[in-house]
């Protein structure tokens, strides 16, 4: 088959969700690639290289685009090249419906009694991803304090990139680094999204677990998750 059809045919059957788009563009951009679909509207795509892996973070609003569209995203992240006019269309047709969605305020909340986040995101955001997370990261609300060690330290949501971080952490007798690696597991997220394997989402994923590993403090914080 000519390979321009069937490209085109593969365009036009094309899937639309997080996990067959990735796919597509690994297969025609050539390069292993990251997908991060994101509510991000002032950065409708961006695209960086790290570790010989293509990091996409497109908005989520693009999965119901046409297959001309895809075509131009594909191209732009083989290249980071090229005029993208359906692209562009695509936002300028959309863009009333973004704007007139209700907002919803976040507040965020960094300095703790104890320990800042963003001293804390920023320092692992230079030393680990080249500064190229733009995640949001707050303290997340008070609730009841018991032992760190059972409870759900923090969290990551896509759809608003937001890093919340459970409050009971920011306390005297919770080591610094420990925080750090918190901190760092939920940009990991931000960082490598949520990747499917036979048709199964997966959070932690092999290539996660080996990156959480080359946290420098790793070893000593699961010593003191134990309580050694």
């Amino acid at each position: 088959m000519n390979k321009d059809i069937a490209s085109a045919q593969l365009s036009i059957l094309f899937c639309h969700s997080q996990a067959s788009l990735q796919t597509y563009l690994e297969q025609y951009a050539g390069k292993p690639v990251s997908l991060v679909l994101t509510q991000n509207s002032t950065s409708m795509l961006s695209v960086r290289q790290r570790e010989g892996v293509t990091h996409v973070r497109l908005h989520r609003m693009f999965l119901n685009s046409g297959p001309g569209v895809i075509e131009e995203v594909t191209q732009f992240v083989k290249s980071k090249r090229g005029k993208m006019p359906l692209f562009r269309r695509f936002i300028r047709e959309n863009r009333a419906q973004l704007d007139a969605r209700p907002g919803k305020k976040i507040t965020t909340r960094t300095a703790g009694r104890y320990y800042d986040l963003a001293e804390l995101y920023d320092g692992i955001n230079k030393e680990y991803f080249e500064a190229a997370i733009e995640s949001t990261i707050t303290w997340g609300t008070r609730s009841p304090r018991c032992s760190v060690r059972k409870r759900t330290l923090g969290s990551f949501s896509a759809r608003s990139n937001i890093i919340r971080i459970n409050p009971v952490l920011d306390r005297k007798p919770v080591p610094r680094y420990y925080i750090a690696f918190v901190v760092y597991h939920e940009m990991l997220h931000a960082a490598l999204g949520i990747t499917t394997k036979n048709d199964r989402r997966s959070m932690h994923s092999r290539e996660f677990r080996r990156r959480e590993r080359l946290f420098k403090d790793y070893e000593r914080c699961r010593a003191w998750e134990r309580g050694e």
